[in-house]
């Protein structure tokens, strides 16, 4: 494994720390909003204009409309994906608490991106099933029923 790509797993790590600051955060928006979908909205808004503050301060060359119309439509979900999850977590990870959402989280991701390596979908190149990346499987779910055993 290089430096590099150390550094990115690194990376990886602290940004896999964020999921359960952000749910606390966006609940605590939705709390004084009176409702998490207010929450969640807030969080998209943020996101966004935090997004384009980056885009101008980058100088990034707008996109081209015509690329858009190529882009297939499944790849428009993303956004939505992005609703769900901050809503999702707004409302279960302060009742279930941050660790038992979040593993909960990481292995219904962690079953996704096996599937999706397996089958090479949504642009990703093929990364069979091994038996050593079934394991890693297992003892992520092994992980998360350990976190929420009391």
């Amino acid at each position: 494994m290089t430096s590099t790509t150390l550094g990115l797993i690194a990376f990886a790590i602290a940004v896999g720390c964020l999921p359960p600051i952000q749910a606390g955060v966006n609940a605590t928006i939705a709390g004084h909003h009176g409702h998490p979908l207010w929450g969640a909205l807030t969080n998209t808004v943020v996101a966004s204009l935090t997004l384009l503050v980056i885009i101008v301060a980058m100088r990034v060359p707008t996109a081209g409309v015509r690329g858009l119309a190529d882009a297939p439509a499944w790849s428009w979900l993303g956004g939505t994906m992005g609703a769900v999850m901050v809503l999702s977590a707004i409302i279960l990870a302060p009742r279930l608490g941050a660790a038992a959402y979040v593993s909960a989280m990481v292995v219904g991701t962690v079953a996704a991106s096996l599937t999706i390596d397996h089958f090479g979908l949504i642009g990703f190149p093929v990364r069979p099933a091994s038996v050593q990346r079934m394991i890693g499987g297992a003892l992520v779910i092994i992980g998360m029923i350990a976190v929420q055993t009391d």
